[in-house]
């Protein structure tokens, strides 16, 4: 009986991590977008967007925290930056946060 419990239990984690959204899918469906912080944000919030942007802007940050300090920088001055390279690289369709902080399609 156990067995099959965990079996069960196995198979509906496995099944709900099939369904968890990764960056580029979050993206491409309109509901995450680049920011000029240099952090992603929520375009139309749902729980999986939500996890994901505080997943991403965590990694994201502790990348930003390392570069400053190599090479004796803000953290802010770092993150601004990468916002602006990452705006660039956003794909058509995506969304990207404009200078005034309304969101745009690319």
């Amino acid at each position: 009986m156990k067995t099959k419990i965990l079996a069960g239990a196995l198979s509906l984690l496995i099944s709900l991590s099939a369904f968890a959204l990764d960056l580029a899918e979050a993206k491409s469906l309109g509901l995450i977008g680049e920011q000029t912080d240099g952090y992603v944000g929520l375009v139309k919030a749902s729980p999986e967007a939500e996890s994901l942007v505080v997943e991403i802007n965590s990694k994201r940050k502790e990348a930003y925290i390392k570069i400053a300090a190599k090479n004796n920088l803000s953290v802010q001055d770092v993150a601004t930056l990468a916002g602006k390279k990452l705006i660039n690289k956003a794909e058509p369709g995506e969304f990207v946060q404009s200078e005034t902080g309304k969101w745009i399609k690319k």
